[in-house]
């Protein structure tokens, strides 16, 4: 086997599973375990993994994504997958909060096609304009100084009308969830502010993020996912994952 086959085959262990380990690929390729501490070296250098003592993890990527609505079209099968299992979520006659997320605009898509008897709360402008299609769900809108991306509303006023809510439920969007060190993140301080807000004065909060943001960062962490009800992705992480959640006794949710 070519070198660079080798280094391919390490990297698609690591985006599977999470970390490698010196001796482990030293018996998987037959060949001495100072041969693989050069390639994961090499691999280090080039900037696609991060050593560790006995083997090697994969990179978290901060992918920068700041203004939201410019992202509803990524991720689309997985963000309406995320939605269908939110939604059987809510009951009749809940007070519901979405905040600024691309999945959250997959849910209110949802919602507006129901029937159900629920009132809405959001600070995102697109998912205003989406549940004003039906009149039959009451909406509530938490106003303020427009973000810098023009998505919606954050800072003092709505952090204050935020405050004097008490949702059944509420379902907030991430950049990043880091379940081994049970943090969740976003790009804005102000957005996290908010987050934290709503998470705190909800009876149940669920952070809903696709398979990919277990693998990505924010910049600010704004709570730990021992605060939450449940996270609620497209797909099943790996099994350490599942157990790093598990020890924090939160629930992974799939459509």
């Amino acid at each position: 086997m070519f070198l660079e086959e080798r280094q391919e085959i390490i990297l698609q262990m690591l985006a599977t599973d999470g970390k490698v380990k010196v001796r482990e690929l030293s018996e998987k390729f037959k060949v001495t375990e100072d041969c693989i501490r050069k390639d994961l070296g090499s691999l280090e250098k080039q900037g696609r993994l991060k050593r560790t003592y006995g083997g090697a993890v994969r990179l978290r990527e901060n992918s920068h994504m700041v203004e939201v609505s410019k992202h509803r079209h990524t991720d689309v099968e997985a963000k309406q997958r995320i939605a269908q299992a939110a939604v059987r979520l809510i009951h009749e006659r809940d007070m519901v909060f979405l905040d600024i997320s691309t999945s959250n605009l997959a849910i209110a898509e949802l919602l507006v096609k129901s029937g159900r008897d629920i009132t809405v709360a959001t600070n995102m402008i697109d998912i205003l304009v989406i549940l004003a299609r039906n009149p039959k769900i009451r909406v509530i809108f938490a106003g303020g100084k427009i973000n810098k991306s023009r998505d919606g509303f954050w800072g003092g006023m709505t952090l204050d009308f935020i405050s004097r809510l008490k949702p059944d439920v509420a379902f907030v969007g991430a950049v990043g969830v880091d379940v081994k060190e049970n943090s969740v993140s976003t790009y804005d301080i102000d957005d996290g502010i908010n987050k934290a807000a709503i998470i705190r004065h909800s009876k149940k909060a669920y952070v809903v993020a696709e398979a990919r943001k277990l693998s990505t960062d924010g910049n600010y962490n704004y709570t730990t996912l021992d605060t939450l009800s449940g996270l609620i992705t497209d797909s099943m992480p790996s099994k350490e994952i599942q157990e790093a959640a598990d020890s924090y006794g939160v629930e992974i949710i799939l459509p």
